[in-house]
């Protein structure tokens, strides 16, 4: 990386936003100056500059929530870059997985939803259980129940899938999906593995994979 290039600002500061590499969450927004990108480029690890304090600060040196670097971009005129990281831990000093959790405004037409989202309530539904939730009822059921659900729900897919009829068969993934995301939460399977595992074929030989695979 050719640190020359980019465009620090009068207090020898760029801005880089850090950005889940699995999960493409942001996580949080710091600065940098020279010796911090030298350092996280050499270390492998976030170095920020500290705005308030005046100093370097390494993230994680004192709570262990590390980040290993995987890549920085810059953006087109060089003076902010994106870091995608693989987080160790929390990435926010409050305990929070990201520091951007305070919903100020949502769109009247317009529905949030995420696969992280989905993921949690999920989660939170296992870990507080709530009267009257079926997610709830198929933890309670256990793992033999949920199978079979998702077994269900993959037949279901393979019928609207033949039919060919494109709204039944969203319909049905959304289902299987659900189940799937049910499955993983009982199995203690977090979204991220499953990411991880996808990047890992991504790179490999098509033929190795087919191999792998069989």
């Amino acid at each position: 990386m050719d640190i020359d290039k980019l465009r620090f600002d009068e207090k020898g500061l760029i801005p880089a936003v850090v950005q889940d590499y699995y999960t493409k969450q942001v996580l949080t927004v710091a600065y940098m100056n020279r010796e911090a990108l030298e350092i996280t480029i050499r270390e492998g690890q976030t170095c920020f500059f500290s705005r308030s304090r005046q100093e370097l600060w390494r993230k994680g040196e004192t709570s262990g929530n590390t980040q290993k670097v995987v890549s920085i971009t810059s953006d087109c005129d060089r003076d902010a870059l994106v870091i995608e990281v693989i987080k160790k831990g929390p990435a926010c000093h409050t305990g929070a997985e990201s520091c951007f959790f305070n919903t100020e405004y949502v769109a009247a037409d317009e529905t949030p939803f995420s696969y992280e989202g989905l993921y949690e309530m999920i989660e939170g539904r296992k870990t507080e259980p709530k009267e009257g939730s079926y997610t709830t009822y198929l933890f309670d059921k256990g793992m033999d129940k949920i199978l079979k659900k998702v077994g269900e729900e993959c037949t279901e897919v393979i019928i609207a899938g033949a039919k060919k009829d494109r709204e039944e068969t969203v319909y049905e993934i959304a289902d299987l999906a659900y189940h799937v995301m049910v499955m993983m939460v009982e199995q203690g399977i977090e979204l991220k593995d499953v990411t991880a595992e996808l990047a890992k074929r991504h790179v490999i030989d098509h033929k190795v994979k087919q191999e792998r695979m069989k």
